[in-house]
C-alpha cells in the first residue's frame, strides 16, 4: 500500500513538475511569440485602450491626439490635424504598427517608458486610468505650411527641411507628395492594410521621408564644400584667390573634358574664388577638388557631419562622398555629380554649420516630454556634432554666399531688408529626367535663424544653366525664411 501511494504521489509530483515547466515556458518563452500571434485579438483591443500623448509643434499647435469613443472595444482613436501637412513627421499609428514619431517616442506616448514610472505609481495610488507622455517638437507650423504651400506649387516631388543653425533644432520638415496619416490610423484592418498597400506601391513614394531617408546627388549645392576644403588647406586663401577657370577641364585618364554648363567660359580662364561661386563654374571646383585629393575632400565632408550615425529620433540614411576612383571621378564628385549621394538634411546641415561659424549641431525633433499632468519628463539640449570649419573660413564661405545671392544665380532668394546667403544647385540624373534644382541657404547672414535645404525633384526643365536652381528652389526657401523671420 505504501508502494503504491509514493508511486502516485511522485507521479503527481512529475506531472505538477511538468506543468510548471510548462507554464514558465508559455509564459517567458513563447510569450513573444505568443503577443504577436495575429491570432491574439487582446493586444490589438490594448493598443486603443490608453489614451497616447499629445504630438505638438512649438507647444502650440497639437498635431496629433488620442480621442475617446463610445465603442467598448476600441475606447480610444487617432486624430491627426493638418494630417497631410505633418505625416512625414507625426508618422501614422496602424493596428499593428506605427511610423516617424508615432514609432520612435511610443513608449512614451502609451505610457509604457520607465521614464514615466513615478507617473504611473502615482496614478495606481490615485486610481486614474495611465495616460502617455505628450511630445512637443521643434517645428515651426508657420515654417511648415510655407515649405508645404510652396513646394505643391512647384507641382513637383520634392523635400525641404529647415533648422535652428545655432541649436539643431528641426524648423521645418517637408516631403512630397504626401499621405493623411488617418487613413492608416483606423481600427478597421480590412481598410488599412489596403491602403497602406496602396501607398506603399504608388508613383511617387508618398510613405517615403525625402528628407532624411533619401539621397540625391547634391549637384552644384556641394561646391560650398569643395570652396571650405580649398579655403581650410591655406588659410591665406579667401574669396578674392585667383582659381583656373577653363572652359574646359581635361580629365585624366580620360580622352573627355568637364565643361562648365553649356560649354561657356568662365571669366577669363582666371577668376576669384568668389566669381567661380557665384556664377557656379564647374571646371575651377572640379580642379580644385583633384588638387585637394580624395583625403582632403572627404574629410572635409564627414566634418560636416557625413558618415555619422544620425537620428531625430527617426533614423537618417547616411549620405556619402562615394568610393576613391581615380581623379577625373574626384572632379566630378567634388562638383556634386558622380557617386556623391546625400539627404537633404545633410546639405541643411552643411549650411547650417557655415551659418553657425563652423560648427555643426546635432539635428534634432523632439522639443520636449512632458507628462499627462504637464510635469517635464525630459527635455532637449543642444550638443555640438563637429567643427567643420575654422570661424575665419566660415566667415569667408558665408561672404561667398551672400554674393552669390546679391550677384549671382540666386537672386530669388533675396528677402528685403535681409541679407541672404545661399548656393543654388543643378543635379544630373542617370535616368534620362530633367536635372533635380536645389538651393540650400540661411538668414540673416550675420545672425542666422534659420538654415534650410530644399530639393525638387526634376525641377530643373526648361530653365536653364544653376539659374535652374535660382527659378525652381530658391523661391521655395525664400517662402520658408519669410515666415520664420516674419516678413
Amino acid at each position: 500500500m505504501n508502494g503504491t501511494l509514493k508511486r502516485a504521489a511522485v507521479a503527481c509530483l512529475a506531472m505538477f513538475a511538468l506543468l510548471m515547466i510548462n507554464v514558465n515556458y508559455v509564459q517567458a518563452y513563447k510569450a513573444d511569440e505568443l503577443s504577436s500571434d495575429a491570432r491574439n485579438r487582446r493586444n490589438f483591443y490594448e493598443r486603443y485602450a490608453v489614451e497616447r500623448g499629445r504630438i505638438t509643434a512649438s507647444g502650440k499647435a497639437i498635431l496629433a491626439q488620442s480621442v475617446e469613443t463610445k465603442d467598448k472595444q476600441f475606447r480610444f482613436i487617432r486624430e491627426y490635424s493638418d494630417g497631410k501637412l505633418y505625416a512625414h513627421v507625426t508618422g501614422f499609428f496602424s493596428p499593428e504598427s506605427e511610423s516617424a514619431i508615432e514609432r520612435s517616442e511610443n513608449a512614451l506616448l502609451d505610457g509604457s517608458s520607465p521614464d514615466l514610472l513615478l507617473r504611473r505609481s502615482i496614478d495606481l495610488f490615485t486610481g486614474e486610468p495611465t495616460k502617455g507622455a505628450n511630445v512637443d517638437l521643434t517645428i515651426n507650423p508657420k515654417a511648415q505650411k510655407a515649405a508645404y504651400d510652396a513646394l505643391r506649387q512647384s507641382g513637383k516631388r520634392g523635400a525641404l527641411v529647415a533648422l535652428n543653425p545655432k541649436t539643431g533644432g528641426i524648423l521645418a520638415m517637408v516631403s512630397l507628395p504626401t499621405y493623411d496619416p488617418a487613413e492608416l490610423s483606423g481600427t478597421d484592418k480590412g481598410k488599412v492594410f489596403p491602403r497602406y498597400d496602396e501607398l506603399a506601391k504608388a508613383d511617387g513614394q508618398p510613405l517615403l521621408n525625402r528628407t532624411i531617408a533619401q539621397t540625391y546627388p547634391p549637384g552644384s549645392t556641394f561646391k560650398v564644400v569643395t570652396a571650405a576644403a580649398y579655403l581650410e588647406d591655406d588659410s591665406s586663401r579667401g574669396p578674392q584667390t585667383v582659381v583656373p577657370a577653363p572652359q574646359r577641364l581635361p580629365l585624366p585618364g580620360t580622352t573627355i573634358s568637364l565643361p562648365n554648363y553649356g560649354g561657356a567660359a568662365c571669366g577669363a580662364g582666371q577668376v576669384p574664388l568668389v566669381f567661380a561661386l557665384e556664377k557656379s563654374c564647374n571646371t575651377p571646383f572640379g580642379k580644385i577638388g583633384m588638387d585637394l585629393g580624395y583625403d582632403k575632400m572627404r574629410e572635409q565632408t564627414e566634418k560636416f557631419g557625413m558618415g555619422q550615425p544620425i537620428s531625430v529620433p527617426m533614423s537618417v540614411t547616411n549620405s556619402d562622398f562615394g568610393p576613391e576612383e581615380d581623379k577625373a571621378a574626384l572632379a566630378m564628385a567634388s562638383i556634386g555629380q558622380r557617386s556623391n549621394r546625400m539627404t537633404p538634411l545633410q546639405m541643411a546641415m552643411i549650411a547650417a554649420g557655415i551659418a553657425n561659424d563652423g560648427k555643426v549641431m546635432k539635428p534634432f525633433l523632439v522639443n520636449k516630454i512632458s507628462d499627462a499632468k504637464g510635469d517635464s519628463v525630459d527635455e532637449a539640449k543642444p550638443e555640438e556634432l563637429s567643427e567643420a570649419v575654422s570661424s575665419e573660413t566660415a566667415g569667408k564661405l558665408r561672404e561667398m554666399m551672400v554674393s552669390v545671392v546679391n550677384n549671382g544665380t540666386a537672386n530669388l532668394a533675396q528677402v528685403p531688408g535681409v541679407q541672404v546667403a545661399g548656393k543654388t544647385g543643378t543635379a544630373e540624373t542617370s535616368d534620362g529626367k530633367p536635372p533635380h534644382a536645389w538651393f540650400i541657404s540661411f538668414a540673416p547672414a550675420n545672425d542666422p535663424q534659420i538654415a534650410l535645404a530644399v530639393i525638387v525633384e526634376s525641377g530643373a526643365a526648361n530653365v536653364g544653366a544653376e539659374a535652374t536652381g535660382g527659378h525652381t528652389a530658391a523661391p521655395i526657401a525664400k517662402a520658408v525664411m519669410e515666415a520664420v523671420l516674419s516678413r
